[in-house]
Order: structure tokens, then sequence, then C-alpha cells
């Protein structure tokens, strides 16, 4: 039985995306989840917020094999063995600990293998299959080594190979957005790519060889729903000249994620497909970027007095019910509820 993959996905980049999957896991963290977080995009941006950059220099060697994502597929780019061994680098704050399977800019050149591979698995070829599944083979030993009870993956904000593989891996989607007309223009690009991608790995699937060797995805890739990250909020409310994108996205939601035309328009606090509207907590992100953890860890020593202090308790609050939305969302209520009540 493979381990859950909830993927963290807009093709519009700028919208908090990483910040919302570092946080995230180190909420689930704090929860007693077994965490595993993958770094899939490129600019490996979630990888410098876990690990310190001295570490990074470790992990990425001018010479020898890098301890990344990118290294684990080596031997399969150069045709010498599968997938390798994966690198799993573990990481401790205030007594909770995540996993990391370590982003790295070198992956993009895996780019073309997976762009070479996708068309020739409908001919049935079992490398072809053996490249396409590499990342999801790769995250699943990663998750089984540390014991992970759930994969959140970061990716880049494109519609490429990388991550057409990527989402293929995962079992949901959660779309990070922003109340802004390029949120609504992603999700007009993203829906009908998300459906072409789930109809053409089904096909695939088909065509599989008969006996193969190691374990495919089922490509799955269910919308969770989405989460409006409220980059400016006054009073508790979102600053007027962003209040009509926010009416807009339900409907531009339903329509284009879930090709849903007859769903009645209506504010993103009623629709059951919005996750959760996540203020930005603005004074405390520089901090918590000093101190190197997320905001709902800050402490007084960090400079979290005050009406700071206020706000780091906010903002465990709102990661916590977010986190038991998404889990509610995907199927895996139960995990939440369970170390809730602890």
């Amino acid at each position: 039985m493979s381990i859950p993959v909830i993927a963290f996905f807009n093709n519009k980049g700028g919208v908090g995306k990483t910040t919302l999957v570092y946080h995230t896991a180190w909420m689930y963290a704090d929860l007693g989840l077994k965490v595993l977080a993958a770094d899939l995009d490129p600019q490996a941006n979630l990888t410098s917020a876990f690990v310190e950059e001295e570490r990074l220099e470790q992990l990425w060697p001018e010479e020898g094999a890098r301890l990344s994502i990118s290294g684990c597929l080596e031997p399969l780019v150069r045709g010498t063995s599968d997938v390798g061994e994966v690198h799993v680098e573990e990481v401790e704050e205030s007594g909770s600990k995540v996993w990391i399977v370590p982003g790295d800019l070198l992956l993009s050149s895996f780019e073309a293998h997976l762009s070479e591979a996708w068309p020739r698995c409908v001919d049935g070829d079992e490398r072809a299959f053996r490249v396409t599944s590499s990342i999801y083979r790769a995250l699943q030993r990663a998750a089984e080594r540390c014991q992970a009870e759930l994969v959140l993956m970061d990716l880049g904000p494109n519609l490429g190979a990388i991550n057409r593989a990527c989402l293929v891996s995962s079992d949901s989607v959660v779309i990070p957005l922003a109340p802004d007309l390029f949120s609504l223009q992603g999700l007009r690009n993203l829906g009908p790519t998300l459906a072409e991608w789930r109809k053409q790995w089904a096909r695939r699937m088909e065509q599989k060889p008969a006996r193969l060797d190691f374990p495919l995805p089922q490509g799955e890739v269910r919308p969770a729903g989405y989460v409006i990250l409220m980059h400016s909020v006054r009073l508790d409310r979102p600053v007027k000249s962003f209040e009509k994108w926010m009416r807009r996205i339900p409907e531009e939601y339903h329509r284009s994620i879930l090709n849903d035309t007859l769903a009645p328009p209506g504010e993103p606090h009623s629709d059951p497909e919005c996750l959760y509207m996540l203020k930005h907590f603005r004074s405390l992100v520089p901090m918590a970027q000093e101190a190197r953890k997320p905001i709902f860890h800050l402490r007084a020593a960090d400079g979290a007095i005050g009406s700071h202090a206020q706000l780091v308790q906010e903002a465990r609050r709102e990661f916590q019910r977010l986190a038991g939305r998404i889990l509610e969302k995907t199927g895996l209520g139960w995990l939440f509820t369970s170390r809730a009540s602890r």
C-alpha cells in the first residue's frame, strides 16, 4: 500500500506555495504525524527553508554524488541501474521532526528524459514506464525509510514534464491562490491540463507491460480544494481591491478545475472547495526567516513579544485548522483527529 502524496501546485508563481508547504509540514509534525516534505521544484526554495547553507554545500558537492532528488535519479539517467538510494534529511525544531527529500537545481535536466519517455509509454515501453514512474518510486522509498504517514510535495510554477510526472505521482492536489487576476487565469490553464494528464495516464496504464518489477502510480490527482493566501488584510478583512477577485474564485474553480458549470457563484467562505483563507502574518515573516523556524514556533527570545506573541498563537490556530481541512478533504481526516485529541 502506497503512502498518501499531497501535491501543492499552481502554475502561477508567487502565491506563497512553498511557504504554505513549509508551515503545513511543521504543523503536521507538531500534531505528531510523521511527514515527508519533498522538494520537486528545481529552484529548491523549500530545501533552503529547511536546511542551512553550510549543510546545503554538503548535499550539493561540486564533485561526487549529490544527496538530493536529482542524485537518486542519476543512475537511471545514465542507464546504469534504476532509481538509486534516496537521501532523506531529518530536521528538528522545537521538539518536532520533519523529514526532507532535498531538491536540486539539477533536477531541471531531468525534464528532457521525462518528455521523451511520456509518449513511449503508449507503446508499452518498459523503460519509458520506469522513467515516468521514477519520482513516484523515489518518494515512496523515502517515505518508507522514515516511516512517514504522509508526503507533501512542493512543485514549481509551470506545466512541464517534471510537474506532469509529479502530479501523476500524487493522490491529491491542493491549489494555493492569491486574490488576483493572475490566479484566475492560472485556474483556467490548470483545470484542462490536469484533466488531460489524468486521461493520458489512464491510457498509458492500459498499455503497460504485463509484468513489471516496479510499482506505478494510479494517477488520480484528485483536486482537494484551494487555499487563498490573503497578502493584504485589514481588520480581519481583505483589502477592498482584492475583494472582487476573491468573489470570482469559487465560480472559476468549479468551472475550470471541477468542470462544474452548474455550481452557483458564491463567496469563498461558503464554498466547500475553499480549504482556508489564510492571513499573511506579515510582521512575523522576517522574524521567522531569521530564526529559521515556522512562525508558530516563534518565542520571546526570537522577538515575539507583546502583540507579536498573540499573532504567533493566532498563526498556530490558523495553520492547525488548515491542516485539518486538508486531511479531511483528502480522506485522511482520521490522522488529524487522532493527533488533535491527544
